[in-house]
């Protein structure tokens, strides 16, 4: 990943706080021109600098109110090729990461009660070919979401 610089990271912390802010915006608190905030931006999103951006909408609000870890272990390491896929189907799940420890994967999803989150366990997750055991675990409530730090201690 090619390295970025001071101005670069300031552009992240700004549009990381808000990202509707306006580019003449950014701009101004920057000290550049606005053509020099949108180059910068293009090129740290076609270098996977900047992955997204958007509109976070709350799972409650559409009455998904069970958020839910699950550790699942597979038959093989392998065969998270094929298990993928089917966890992609599963809108409910909203991550998978391929972890180290007891656990091959662990997927976070929203259910809307214990009853949804049961079907998807019992019916969705536990009959994919190659999944051998999970371990639930519900969040009782979420304090905080935050990125990275984008400037290190050192730097003001």
């Amino acid at each position: 990943m090619e390295k970025i610089d001071d101005l670069d990271r300031h552009i992240l912390e700004i549009i990381s706080r808000n990202a509707r802010i306006p580019f003449k915006d950014v701009a101004a608190e920057c000290g550049v021109s606005r053509a020099a905030i949108h180059q910068r931006v293009q090129r740290m999103i076609d270098l996977n600098i900047i992955i997204g951006s958007g509109y976070y909408v709350n799972p409650k609000s559409l009455g998904y109110k069970t958020c839910t870890y699950i550790g699942v272990k597979l038959e093989k390491g392998s065969m998270y090729k094929d298990v993928v896929p089917e966890f992609e189907k599963i809108p409910e799940i909203v991550e998978c990461h391929f972890t180290t420890g007891p656990y091959s994967m662990l997927v976070k999803l929203y259910a809307k009660d214990n009853e949804h989150l049961m079907d998807l366990l019992n019916n969705k997750i536990q009959e994919i070919k190659g999944v051998t055991e999970t371990e639930t675990l519900i969040s009782l409530d979420q304090r905080f979401v935050r990125e990275i730090p984008i400037r290190s201690a050192n730097t003001k």
